[in-house]
């Protein structure tokens, strides 16, 4: 694929708010056009020619935050990490993998008063509705980085599992209809390939969504669309404040399997800074997503953005404490443990703690009552110096299995395996877990060599 930054069509119909000249980031066939919406302006000139490319890995032991302050679609993730260095070719090499027939193209654009880059997808020919098994042949088969297929898949799976939620029909029933074209494919794959390319830890901002409906094939839906809210499940969202589909299923899916967490910003050291421009022009805004990258900052929070919980126990068992150590952290703590200890009149027991964020420290407390035989729980204000944390996925003969990557100044990478997706290779090849850690520890020293 050769881009060409000056060659553009725009004579698909159903377009998007947020998309280009396709409506591939919705799952559904819309009929409308918005005509009350102009398109984004394109500028001549190389789109990126205003600053010199990252490399790979450039990325890693930093903080890629995405502010989709206007809202998110897969065009408009690929252009702004485009527009922050990831290398065009990169993209185009990755695409070029998949062997379906299509063209992919960067362009200098402007949306609002901001200047942008704005990414496009042509096809040769009418594309076919692609089942979900389809598309997990076409990825498994493609020429990509492993990393990328990974990923790919993963956001794929998502989309899927929205899918058959919103239709309430089993998952290898699910039948993509512009979500499985060429537009979407070359989306999800040139999002996944600039995510793997920069290998960073992904925080985003919540998600504002707009509101009101949409006319479809399938006739009028809400906004957000039904697809689009099932890919935010556990997400935080808020209200856009406009009558606007800003957040198409697509942008929803990428972001949430990629968003590790969720700040209003990171405390972070901002170094590169990319604008992906949608098509539409909003009135009053401008209709781009902000991508930043920085190192993170190794300043401890201020007193009291956290909690330790504390609650004294002396009539418990081991097994009943270890049940309110679950609890808790599934009721959101960031860690929880349990502490030897003597109290009045020389009786053993339990110090059972708790680190929390503020926001989330009355309802632990309620928790840790609940589950334990506790009268009160005391709340310390607490503040902690956080090593930067990533989480990557490798490729053993046991299957993909996630591990967590801490990195910072703080001396060497250090890599621990997802334990839980260990147990569950372990017992799908019938071998002990110790070798399905050896074998992920083994390949990730592999490549990151």
């Amino acid at each position: 694929m050769t881009a060409d930054p000056q060659h553009h069509h725009y004579d698909r119909h159903h377009l998007h708010p947020h998309a280009d000249e396709h409506d591939h980031d919705h799952p559904h066939d819309h009929g409308h056009s918005h005509p009350e919406f102009d398109r984004v302006t394109l500028l001549p000139g190389d789109a990126e020619a205003h600053r010199p490319p990252l490399a790979r890995g450039e990325g890693a032991g930093k903080v890629l935050f995405l502010d989709p302050w206007s809202g998110i679609a897969g065009d408009m993730t690929v252009a702004a990490l485009v527009d922050l260095g990831v290398p065009f070719a990169v993209v185009e090499s990755a695409l070029g993998g998949l062997g379906v027939a299509g063209a992919a193209t960067v362009s200098r654009a402007r949306s609002g008063s901001l200047g942008a880059t704005h990414f496009s997808v042509s096809e040769s020919a009418s594309q076919p509705h692609r089942p979900y098994a389809e598309i997990r042949r076409l990825l498994a088969t493609a020429l990509l980085e492993p990393g990328v297929r990974a990923l790919a898949e993963r956001i794929f799976a998502r989309l899927a599992a929205a899918e058959a939620a919103v239709h309430r029909v089993p998952l290898d029933e699910v039948t993509f209809h512009e979500v499985g074209s060429v537009d979407s494919l070359f989306d999800v794959v040139g999002a996944a390939t600039c995510f793997d390319y920069l290998g960073a830890r992904v925080l985003s901002a919540p998600v504002p969504l707009g509101r009101g409906h949409v006319h479809t094939a399938h006739g009028e839906l809400p906004v957000p669309a039904p697809a689009t809210l099932e890919c935010l499940r556990g997400v935080p969202t808020l209200d856009a404040g406009i009558d606007f589909e800003n957040v198409t299923p697509t942008g929803a899916a990428i972001l949430a399997t990629v968003a590790e967490s969720f700040t209003r910003w990171p405390s972070q050291r901002a170094e590169r800074i990319g604008w992906g421009a949608g098509t539409r022009v909003l009135p009053g805004r401008p209709n781009a997503l902000r991508v930043v990258l920085g190192a993170p900052s190794t300043e401890p929070r201020e007193d009291g953005a956290f909690v330790v919980l504390e609650a004294n126990v002396d009539d418990m068992t081991g097994e009943l404490a270890g049940h309110a150590i679950a609890a808790v952290m599934q009721a959101g703590a960031l860690d929880a443990w349990a502490t030897p200890t003597t109290m009045k009149k020389g009786r053993p027991g339990l110090v059972l703690s708790a680190l929390a964020r503020v926001e989330a420290a009355e309802a632990l407390a309620g928790a840790l009552l609940r589950e334990t035989t506790s009268l009160g729980v005391r709340f310390l204000p607490a503040s902690r110096l956080e090593r930067p944390r990533r989480t990557v996925e490798v490729t053993t003969r046991f299957g993909v299995i996630p591990l967590k990557v801490s990195e910072g100044p703080y001396g060497a990478p250090q890599a621990k395996p997802e334990f839980s997706a260990c147990e569950r290779a372990a017992e799908n090849a019938g071998v002990p877990v110790r070798e399905v850690l050896v074998e992920a520890l083994a390949a990730w020293a592999a490549s990151s060599r």
